[in-house]
């Protein structure tokens, strides 16, 4: 059994949680108050639509923006607020037990999970960028990555300890592998979608 690390407290995961929550929640609430406001009037101009290609209104009435019977925005409400909190937790000086640690990596496992079945329909599917959306992808990409390299590094994951040097080194380069998967990601909508020529 890999031994567990007791490291110095988080200060720099605990910040990025906090600004990445606070990004995440603000997108899900905007997402959210669009979904209101298209309830109210189905045809309703949310500031989010620009044009054919980049808008809220498809996703958001899609069977893709309800995949629970309810909007996927409220989703990210909740989980973006339970992200702040445990970022201020740790900001304060809480030491999370193993147990917590891999609540949170469930957490973000299945956030990550969704968004790249998110990104696949928007792309491949409902042929449309969604702005909001998108900003909630561009934090939860990051978030997913710290979290689970940040955890396999302290031995909250069991793994061999070749692969806890691995992710000790890849954690301090979440920062250039999250653009390498915006980049990914930009590429398959361009071949995809024709986005620069649709604009």
């Amino acid at each position: 059994m890999p031994r567990l690390e007791s490291p110095a407290r988080p200060t720099g995961l605990a910040v990025f949680l906090i600004l990445a929550g606070v990004i995440g929640l603000a997108a899900a609430f905007t997402l959210t108050l669009d979904k209101l406001h298209l309830l109210a009037d189905p045809n309703a101009q949310l500031s989010c639509s620009f044009s054919v290609l980049i808008g809220c209104a498809t996703n958001l009435s899609s069977p893709q923006g309800n995949i629970f019977g309810f909007p996927n925005s409220l989703i990210g409400v909740m989980g973006w607020s339970v992200v702040i909190t445990i970022g201020a937790a740790i900001l304060a000086g809480a030491r999370l037990a193993r147990w917590f640690w891999i609540g949170l990596n469930v957490g973000m496992t299945g956030a990550i999970a969704l968004v790249i079945w998110l990104i696949a329909q928007s792309i491949f599917v409902l042929d449309i960028l969604c702005p909001w959306c998108m900003v909630t992808w561009a934090v939860t990409i990051p978030a997913f990555l710290a979290v689970t390299f940040y955890n396999l590094k302290t031995g909250s994951i069991p793994a061999p300890e070749s692969v806890r040097r691995v992710a000790s080194v890849a954690y301090a380069w979440v920062p250039l592998i999250t653009l390498g998967c915006f980049i990914a990601v930009a590429i398959i909508a361009q071949l995809q979608m024709d986005v620069l020529n649709r604009l």
